[in-house]
C-alpha cells in the first residue's frame, strides 16, 4: 500500500505542477469574462443586455458593466432564474435548461433560495477540488495517507425531482456528480446519506465509524464536530484518532473555523493539518494552497468572473444592500490590501453581477490570496462600532483560550438601551465555572483591542455589553425547527430585524 500512495503523492505533485497558471490572474479573469458572456450570448438574459455588443466593444468588461445591472438574488430570481426554476424553461441565462437547484438559506423576502447548478458549474468545482487535492502534497502528507479514506460530510444526496430538474442541497448535488476515482476513498457511502434525516445519518456513521480507515475529512466544521462526539460517546473512546489513528487532514468550509477550533481540538488524540476552503452553492471561489497561512489563493478560472465592491457607506447602506444597480467596482488588477470588498459574481450557471453577500480583504495582491471578513448583512455597527464577523470571531477565539470557556456557538445582535444602545450576546459555553459577566468583560476587552472604532463607541454610544448563556441544543434546535439541520447549515453570528425576533422568541419558550 506504501507504493500506491507514492504513487498517488507523486501524481498530486505532477498534477499541480500541470495545474500551474502559466497567465497572470487578471489575464486568466478576461479570458473566463469573455467565455461566459459568449457561451451566454444567446440565452434570453444575454439577448437583453447585449452580450454580443459586449464581447466586440474596445473594453468588454467595461460594457459588461454599463449594460448589465448589479443585483442580489431577488433581483435574479423574480425576472431570470424563476422561469427555469418553475416553468423549466431553457436558455434564460445559461444555455440548454437548468439540470440543478441548490437549496439555500432564504432572504426576507423568501423563505429558500434556488440556486441554478449546471454542468458546466459543476465541472469548474471539480477543477477547483482537483487542484486543492493536488495542493496537499505541499502539506507534508506521508505517501501511506493517500491511501486512506476520506470522510465527507454534507446533505442529504437524494434531491427531489421538480418537473425537468433536480432540487437538493449543494453538498448532495455534489455527491451525485462526484468523480469515480474518488468513490473507491469516499465515506460514508451513499446508502447512508441518501437518508433524509440528518439524526438518522450521524446515528447510522456513527455504527459504521469502526469499519473504516479515515485518513482525510472534509466538513462544515460544527456538523463534523457533532459526528465525532457521537463516534466517541457511541464507542466509549477517549479520543478520535483510538478509532482512526490515521485522521491527519480536516479541509473544512463554510464559517470560519476558529471559534470551533478549541473545543474541537478536544476530540483528537493528536494534532491534524487544517485546510481553509471557500465554496457556496453559487461556485468554489478559494482555497488554502499552502501551510503555515490561513489566506486562500482565489481560484481565477474555474467558472467565475469575479468583481470586487468596496464596502463603504458609498456602495451600501446600513442594512447592507446596494444603493446603485452600478456600485463603484474595481477588478482583479486594481485591488489593494487590507480592504473591505463585496463580491460581485458572474458564473457557468448564469448569475450575472450577483452580489453573492460575503466580504473579503486581499492579503496579497500578487499571488490572489484572500481572507473571509464577513457578511454585507452581518457586520455589526448600530451606532459606528463597524465590527465584522472577522473582529467578533477573533474576540471570542481569544476570550475563549483566555477564560478556558469551551465555546461552542454565538451570535450577536445590536440593541437599544434607552436613549444609547447595548451589544446582546447568545453564548454556548461548556465551562460551567464561567459567568456571562466574566465572558462579557473579556471580549468587550478583546473587541477594543482589535477594532478602534469600537472602543470609541464604548466610551459614548454604546452602553453594555449583555450575555446569555444557552445550552448548545438551544441552537441546533433554532437549526432543527426551521428546516436547516443539514451538512451546510450555520447559526448566524450576527442577528438583525426579523431573524432576531425570531431567535429571541424561540429562547424564551
Amino acid at each position: 500500500m506504501s507504493i500506491i500512495g507514492s504513487l498517488i503523492r507523486q501524481g498530486t505533485r505532477l498534477g499541480a505542477f500541470a495545474e500551474r497558471k502559466r497567465l497572470t490572474p487578471a489575464e486568466q479573469q478576461q479570458i473566463q469574462l469573455f467565455e461566459l458572456l459568449h457561451k451566454a450570448r444567446n440565452t434570453a438574459f444575454g439577448r437583453y443586455y447585449g452580450f454580443h455588443e459586449a464581447l466586440y466593444a474596445p473594453n468588454t468588461y467595461q460594457a459588461f458593466r454599463r449594460q448589465a445591472p448589479a443585483t442580489d438574488y431577488q433581483g435574479m430570481y423574480d425576472r431570470w432564474w424563476s422561469q427555469a426554476h418553475r416553468n423549466d424553461l431553457p436558455d434564460i441565462c445559461w444555455p440548454g435548461q437548468t439540470p440543478y437547484f441548490a437549496l439555500s438559506s432564504g432572504t426576507s423576502q423568501s423563505a429558500t433560495k434556488y440556486l441554478p447548478v449546471t454542468d458546466d458549474l459543476l465541472r469548474g468545482m471539480k477543477r477547483g477540488t482537483r487542484r486543492l487535492f493536488f495542493d496537499m502534497a505541499r502539506f507534508g502528507i506521508p505517501n501511506s495517507q493517500y491511501t486512506k479514506q476520506m470522510l465527507m460530510v454534507g446533505s442529504c444526496t437524494k434531491p427531489a425531482r421538480e418537473g425537468q430538474h433536480w432540487t437538493g442541497d449543494l453538498s448532495g448535488i455534489l455527491g451525485l456528480n462526484r468523480p469515480l476515482w474518488m468513490e473507491r476513498y469516499y465515506r460514508p457511502g451513499r446508502h447512508i446519506t441518501d437518508l433524509p434525516e440528518w439524526s438518522e445519518r450521524i446515528e447510522r456513521m456513527a455504527e459504521e465509524a469502526p469499519h473504516w480507515d479515515i485518513g482525510f475529512a472534509v466538513s462544515n466544521p460544527m456538523w463534523l464536530q457533532l459526528i465525532l462526539e457521537r463516534i466517541i460517546e457511541k464507542h466509549g473512546l477517549k479520543h478520535i484518532h483510538q478509532l482512526w489513528p490515521d485522521f491527519s487532514v480536516f479541509v473544512h468550509g463554510g464559517v470560519f473555523f476558529e471559534p470551533y477550533q478549541s473545543t474541537f481540538e478536544q476530540l483528537l488524540g493528536r494534532p491534524v493539518k487544517y485546510v481553509n476552503s471557500y465554496m457556496a452553492s453559487e461556485g468554489f471561489f478559494a482555497y488554502q494552497n499552502q501551510p503555515g497561512q490561513r489566506a486562500m489563493q482565489l481560484l481565477t478560472d474555474c467558472g467565475v468572473y469575479f468583481e470586487f465592491v468596496p464596502f463603504n457607506q458609498e456602495n451600501f447602506d446600513e442594512n447592507g444592500d446596494l444603493r446603485s444597480a452600478q456600485p463603484v467596482t474595481v477588478t482583479l488588477d486594481e485591488v489593494r490590501c487590507h480592504e473591505n470588498y463585496a463580491l460581485l459574481i458572474s458564473t457557468s450557471a448564469g448569475a450575472w453581477r450577483y452580489l453573492l453577500g460575503d466580504t473579503i480583504q486581499f492579503t496579497d495582491t500578487e499571488r490572489c490570496l484572500i481572507q473571509l471578513t464577513g457578511r454585507t448583512k452581518q457586520f455589526l455597527s448600530v451606532c459606528g462600532e463597524h465590527l465584522s464577523i472577522d473582529n467578533l470571531n477573533e474576540a471570542v477565539r481569544r476570550s475563549d483560550v483566555k477564560l478556558q470557556a469551551g465555546i461552542r456557538e454565538f451570535a450577536v445582535a445590536g440593541v437599544q438601551s434607552g436613549s444609547k444602545w447595548a451589544h446582546q450576546w447568545y453564548v454556548s459555553v461548556e465551562n460551567q465555572n464561567i459567568t456571562p459577566e466574566q465572558f462579557a468583560q473579556s471580549v468587550d476587552e478583546e473587541l477594543c483591542r482589535l477594532n478602534d472604532d469600537y472602543a470609541v463607541e464604548r466610551k459614548y454610544a454604546l452602553r453594555e455589553i449583555r450575555v446569555r448563556f444557552l445550552a448548545n441544543e438551544v441552537f441546533l434546535k433554532w437549526l432543527e425547527q426551521r428546516g436547516k439541520m443539514n451538512g451546510q447549515a450555520k447559526i448566524p453570528r450576527v442577528m438583525k430585524g426579523a431573524q432576531l425576533d425570531d431567535f429571541e422568541a424561540f429562547v424564551g419558550k
